[in-house]
């Protein structure tokens, strides 16, 4: 509780000391809220509204269903709002992205999820008091951006997507909201560990990438937009390496078996600021390609995961970038 008020008085204080100071005139903003995100509370909605009015024109619309967000970041984008922010986890980021794609309005976040991995990688910072006193202070230090975007099966990507275990594990996490919310990354690597004991250890589904001159087969493949892969809280976890939101590249790994005497050192190379996942000995790395196949080898169908929103299973995953297809601010 004291934290809470705590948190109501540095909002309030800090909005009250941009509203006594002269700006140029406020710029629209449309705020897109997922009010199932993990963090998202009624409370922390209006503060944050109250404060962001201070500084912007301010919209504010509710997600209510799948693929929401991404029709109302079109029609931002149609009537010419200066930003949309995304309040929310990298699944409503990953939809407003798809909204804005090849527009000129800019797509900034707002931490409400239990990640928040693009919103991090932007510069954004990962608590929200702290994130939206960094939106306010933008208003007055106005710099958009181009960055890249992933693209799989027409479906765009804002730093990652897999295949494999990986999305296994976004599919069961998904199922259990609740827990996400409570125990966030712990819940993640808890059930991680779950998910390749009970379904990658004997017979899990093989595929086979293609990545420009390399052929890999594995049981899990990973591609990214960017770096690092995710978050544990606020430390980055790298499995690919030298991925850019601007290098107008693709970058990845593929796990080619999981095993119980494997599984603890990648584990430990995945936390290691110093040792590297793609170095063990069961990873191929791949890196500087712009398009790539991921199909399946024995015809079992490949579950698919998007900037950690799980899309279901397919028998080929086709990726390729665009580069600099989305502004952003930050």
């Amino acid at each position: 509780m004291e934290g809470s008020l705590r948190a109501d008085e540095q909002l309030r204080e800090q909005t009250s000391q941009f509203a006594l100071a002269e700006h140029a005139p406020k710029k629209r903003m449309l705020m897109i809220v997922n009010p199932y995100a993990s963090t998202v509370s009624d409370r922390l909605r209006h503060l944050v509204l109250y404060a962001l009015e201070a500084r912007y024109e301010l919209d504010a619309v509710d997600t209510e269903a799948r693929g929401h967000a991404i029709e109302l970041c079109r029609e931002a984008a149609h009537e010419g709002y200066d930003v949309v922010v995304a309040f929310g986890g990298d699944g409503t980021v990953n939809e407003a992205a798809n909204g804005l794609i090849g527009s000129e309005t800019p797509l900034c976040c707002l931490p409400g999820g239990s990640a928040n991995v693009f919103g991090k990688m932007l510069g954004i910072p990962g608590e929200l008091i702290e994130a939206t006193e960094h939106l306010l202070a933008m208003a007055d230090d106005w710099r958009p951006r181009k960055v890249d975007v992933g693209v799989v099966n027409d479906r765009y990507f804002t730093f990652s997507s897999g295949l494999g275990i990986d999305a296994s594990v976004v599919e069961r996490v998904d199922a259990n909201p609740k827990r996400k919310a409570r125990f966030g990354p712990y819940y993640f690597t808890w059930t991680a560990v779950r998910t390749c004991t009970r379904r990658y250890l004997l017979r899990p589904p093989r595929m086979r990438v293609k990545a420009g001159e390399q052929t890999l087969e594995g049981v899990t493949a990973v591609v990214q937009n960017g770096s690092p892969f995710t978050y544990f809280k606020d430390r980055p976890i790298e499995i690919a390496d030298g991925g850019a939101l601007d290098s107008g590249q693709l970058v990845g790994c593929v796990l080619h078996r999981a095993s119980v005497l494997g599984m603890p050192s990648l584990a430990w190379r995945a936390f290691s600021p110093r040792a590297r996942l793609s170095r063990h000995r069961q990873v191929s790395a791949f890196d500087g390609v712009s398009e790539l196949t991921v199909s399946s080898c024995d015809g079992r169908p490949l579950p698919l995961q998007v900037d950690g929103d799980y899309l279901g299973e397919v028998q080929e995953a086709r990726y390729t970038i665009r580069p600099r297809a989305l502004s952003v601010i930050s």
